[in-house]
């Protein structure tokens, strides 16, 4: 069991202090501590949750440039065009101009928790994210797909060679588990199959033939529907797991147990916007049990909620989740200090 993203308030309870890993306290963590004692920090917190809650591995994304206050999701610039084809030409050209991959200060956080971790005699395995081939809202760039293919390709081989600049760094770093591809669906895809096909596959397969080539795992990640693709998702692009997986949007983990359960392993699938953030402990227990019974047998299975673990999530709601699992599992239940 893990946590793909656990924020505060309940990281924070659990903890009994402000989470440094969380985006919204790394500003006032940095005017405190500084920038290499907000790392270390946050390195320190994200252990010391992962091994207070019993999870069996850490999802760690790199940490915030020195000199940067705002961690949270960077937008690209916006262009001054109305053509929507012109706009991500630009931002074609300017991302090949640029250095590829996280920045040697954005990955000081790995440094410190390998550190941290060698201290404590502790080594959980660490998942680490080079997704770049998400469509997100990205309207310009599905636009373009249709209107001006060869400037969409052009955009998917600068998203190819940032992952590929990320893998090799996170090679060097000793993680063996590396996240690839990216959002493209909601209730339905984003784009249809033979766009994903045709733009996002053979591009996500290059960079998990990058990951195995240093005998690492690569995990491709998207929520949402992706039935009419899921083949391609997973055979297709020659990944080993499977990562937010959403059972909202339909995504039944008995049926990709059948499907794909000697060949993927699934990560998931609890769910997190509905079942955690709003039913009873009663129901989230029940939830988490037939997850696990669904997840059994077959292959691997790796439990933890189709997406991040915020706010709408009650602090009973989500330690009914997890005892469920230690129960399942026969360990001690965790009780909060």
């Amino acid at each position: 069991m893990f946590e793909y993203v656990l924020l505060s308030p309940l990281a924070d309870a659990f903890l009994g202090r402000p989470y440094a890993a969380d985006p919204s306290h790394w500003g006032e963590a940095l005017d405190e501590l500084g920038f290499e004692g907000t790392v270390r920090q946050s390195a320190i917190d994200r252990l010391d949750l992962a091994c207070l809650l019993g999870h069996d591995m850490m999802y760690v994304w790199p940490n915030p440039r020195a000199g940067e206050r705002d961690a949270g999701l960077h937008m690209p610039p916006a262009i001054p065009s109305d053509d929507p084809v012109e706009r991500v030409k630009e931002l074609a050209a300017a991302a090949a101009a640029a250095p590829a991959g996280p920045s040697d200060d954005a990955l000081l956080v790995y440094v410190f928790l390998r550190q941290e971790m060698e201290r404590r005699g502790v080594d959980l395995p660490i998942l680490a994210p080079a997704y770049e081939h998400g469509l997100w809202t990205n309207v310009d760039l599905m636009m373009t797909m249709v209107l001006d293919p060869p400037v969409a390709h052009a955009h998917f081989r600068q998203a190819t060679r940032r992952s590929l600049a990320a893998i090799e760094k996170y090679v060097e770093l000793g993680i063996d588990q590396i996240g690839v591809g990216g959002d493209f669906a909601g209730n339905t895809l984003m784009v249809s199959p033979e766009l994903y096909r045709a733009f996002i596959v053979p591009e996500v397969r290059v960079c998990a033939d990058r990951v195995h080539r240093h005998g690492r795992w690569a995990v491709n990640a998207s929520d949402g529907q992706l039935g009419p693709v899921l083949d391609d998702f997973l055979l297709g692009c020659g990944v080993d797991g499977y990562l937010e997986i959403d059972l909202h949007a339909g995504m039944d983990m008995r049926d990709l147990k059948r499907r794909y359960g000697r060949r993927i392993t699934l990560y998931g699938s609890l769910d997190c916007g509905n079942v955690l953030s709003f039913a009873s402990p009663r129901e989230v227990e029940s939830h988490t049990l037939d997850c696990l019974e669904a997840g059994r047998g077959q292959g691997g299975h790796i439990l933890c909620a189709s997406n991040a673990i915020t706010a709408s999530v009650p602090a009973e709601n989500y330690l009914a989740a997890l005892n469920a699992y230690r129960n399942f599992c026969g360990l001690e239940p965790f009780r909060p200090q």
